[in-house]
């Protein structure tokens, strides 16, 4: 390796870090915020894939299980509360991390997605996309 590829080995290292192909998967029916999730964590390294329904989410997850799900809730086909559950009784399934990224803001929403297996329960309306990358840097880590 000559000492200029090292350099841009490094710097890339120093950018993506840990984060370097790991997989999320996004399940999301609004393409504004697919758009803007996508865009920014594959600029902090993540490998992204999407599924803009619950049943193709489902499929997804099953395929090729993630490093973590980044779930909403109100969902086409299957909602985001019955994805929780049949990933909950699928052993293979049980050691994928859970973002809810959601609208619905009641404490019994949250208490319900925590309760369900998630790791952390974000309302869209209190995060900028920045800010849900580095919560999933921090459940990553």
């Amino acid at each position: 390796m000559r000492p200029s590829e090292y350099s841009e080995h490094s710097d890339f290292i120093r950018r993506f870090g840990l984060y370097f192909m790991k997989t999320i998967l996004l399940i999301e029916d609004d393409p504004f915020l697919i758009e803007i999730y996508t865009t920014k964590l594959k600029e902090a390294g993540f490998s992204v894939v999407v599924a803009t329904d619950g049943k193709e989410g489902l499929k997804k997850i099953k395929e090729k299980i993630p490093d973590l799900l980044l779930l909403d809730i109100v969902l086409p086909s299957l909602n985001g509360w019955e994805i929780l559950r049949e990933i909950k009784k699928n052993d293979k399934l049980n050691n994928v991390k859970i973002v809810i990224l959601s609208n619905l803001s009641q404490k019994d929403e949250i208490e319900k997605g925590l309760k369900l297996g998630a790791a952390k329960y974000l309302i869209k309306a209190h995060y900028t996309p920045s800010e849900v990358v580095e919560e999933i840097k921090k459940i990553l880590k």
